[in-house]
């Protein structure tokens, strides 16, 4: 089976291919929603909910167009909308989940790169949860997920304008909370 007969199935109203697309894409999503709520249990319902939404909302999907854009725009979309719900109870102090460093470690690293970079990794985790949902969704869908800013502005349904300066107004921030770690990575002693 491949993703154009699965959406077929789907749109048939055959469950079956929805498993398939769950199979396909589940681990990026919730990498994804993760990457912007911050929380795995809640990275974890938005996925499901997103594939929910699939499942009701196929219809609507134009089978001319990629699946993957699609999808991982219901996942950002509501991913920012359970940060924003989430927001007010999660404290900037909280210490990065393990599965974060995870995803972010190099596949072999000497013990003193892994020190320097387990304080990067905590800075740049700290600094995006600092940062709003929605330029936390323009940096994850950007650097995370490599969409050009094209596909930005198509699957946010913005502005060219609007998505530009939630990346420039993101990545200024970002360079701000690190500007200690600006030197090739490596923290500033003052």
């Amino acid at each position: 089976m491949d993703e154009q007969q699965a959406i077929a199935q789907l749109k048939q109203g055959d469950i079956n291919g929805l498993e398939f697309l769950m199979q396909q894409y589940q681990v990026q999503a919730v990498h994804t929603a993760y990457l912007i709520t911050g929380e795995r249990s809640l990275a974890e319902d938005v996925t499901q909910a997103a594939f929910l939404k699939v499942a009701h909302k196929v219809a609507q999907f134009d089978t001319l167009q990629p699946f993957r854009p699609w999808f991982l725009r219901i996942v950002v979309n509501d991913a920012i909308k359970a940060a924003r719900r989430e927001q007010k109870n999660i404290s900037l102090g909280e210490p990065v989940h393990k599965s974060v460093s995870n995803w972010l470690l190099d596949k072999a690293p000497r013990p003193e790169e892994l020190a320097e970079l387990g304080d990067l990794r905590q800075a740049v985790w700290n600094a995006l949860r600092q940062l709003s949902p929605e330029q936390r969704a323009v940096i994850i869908q950007r650097h995370f997920l490599e969409m050009s800013e094209a596909e930005m502005t198509k699957e946010l349904q913005k502005p060219a304008s609007t998505v530009k300066w939630w990346l420039h107004t993101a990545r200024e921030q970002l360079r701000k909370l690190l500007e200690p770690y600006q030197v090739s990575g490596e923290k500033h002693e003052d």
